[in-house]
């Protein structure tokens, strides 16, 4: 049977004892039944594994050891930075628990033009501890050690005024199909709208920023489907798809 990941906010070594938070505590004790003596796996998002035995554990707060590391999560080839356009409630949280499986490095979320989603204050701040949610419980589900950055929400044009490095923006009307592009190296940035896509000018600006329009066929796709294509063929391309499992100590 598999062992139960879960993820530790704490710095992880051998031989310690760590608190887990509420919600670390609620999933070992309330939905997966596991009591003091009872084995897992934590890992704190650096890129290893550790074994861990649960030494106390209630609704609100659960405590374990410790043990040796047991994997260790090689970096990736490729680094995959993910600027999305902000969507409506289920479509986000889809791209990103499914781009955090598929490898991505980092998110971005950007308003955009055609962002219909009212964001700021207390209720940007709730919306990025949810997204931070989700990319940990997607870690937890598939297997990665090493936990994906969320940098914090901004305009577009903003992101783009900073923007460096090898890029590409996505949109089905670009005459460049995806797999035509030479081998970026070790990072690369995709962007993609929201519902909608970018609007023209804002298509314009990227451009003349330096990211590279793509395309991945004749077909529309919606906004939570297109990143995540996009980012199954670059990590088929260039990334680690064609890589065995990470060894173990």
């Amino acid at each position: 049977m598999r062992q139960p990941r879960i993820f530790s906010p704490e710095p992880l070594a051998t031989g310690r004892e760590v608190r887990l938070d509420t919600g670390a505590a609620r999933h070992l004790t309330q939905v997966l039944r596991l009591r003091p003596g009872d084995d897992f796996i934590l890992f704190d998002g650096s890129g290893r594994d550790y074994e861990a035995r649960l030494l106390s554990g209630g609704r609100e707060q659960a405590a374990a050891a410790v043990g040796a590391v047991i994997r260790r999560e090689p970096p990736a080839p490729l680094e995959i930075h993910l600027a999305l356009g902000i969507s409506r409630g289920e479509r986000m949280d889809l791209a990103l628990q499914k781009a955090v499986e598929l490898g991505v490095a980092s998110i971005t979320p950007l308003f955009t033009r055609r962002t219909v989603v009212r964001l700021q204050g207390k209720r940007l701040e709730a919306r990025l501890a949810h997204w931070r949610g989700v990319i940990r419980h997607a870690c937890e589900q598939s297997g990665r050690s090493r936990l994906p950055g969320l940098h914090p929400a901004r305009p577009l044009g903003e992101w783009l005024a900073g923007f460096q490095g090898e890029g590409i923006l996505l949109g089905h009307r670009a005459h460049t199909p995806l797999p035509a592009l030479d081998h970026p190296g070790r990072s690369i940035t995709l962007l993609v709208g929201p519902e909608g896509g970018l609007a023209d000018d804002e298509r314009d600006l990227a451009r003349r920023q330096g990211l590279r329009a793509v395309s991945l066929g004749p077909r529309i796709l919606r906004t939570e489907t297109a990143p995540l294509a996009a980012i199954a063929v670059i990590q088929a391309l260039w990334g680690d798809f064609g890589q065995g499992p990470p060894g173990s100590d």
